[in-house]
């Protein structure tokens, strides 16, 4: 497995959204992630496969 992990505020500054925005976004399940202790990480597959999901939802 060769998948860099992502913390919230790296997701935050690549998506150029808030903290909240992002904590809603793994709460609805848009956006996976997991917790390592009490360090929530976001793989970077999972932040490439959601921007895929929305040019998708816009392309449709």
């Amino acid at each position: 497995m060769n998948d860099e992990l992502l913390t919230v505020p790296e997701v935050m500054a690549r998506l150029k959204l808030g903290r909240s925005t992002v904590y809603d976004l793994i709460r609805s399940h848009r956006l996976a992630s997991f917790k390592v202790g009490r360090c929530r990480r976001i793989p970077a597959s999972s932040l490439r496969a959601f921007i895929s999901d929305q040019i998708a939802d816009v392309a449709a």
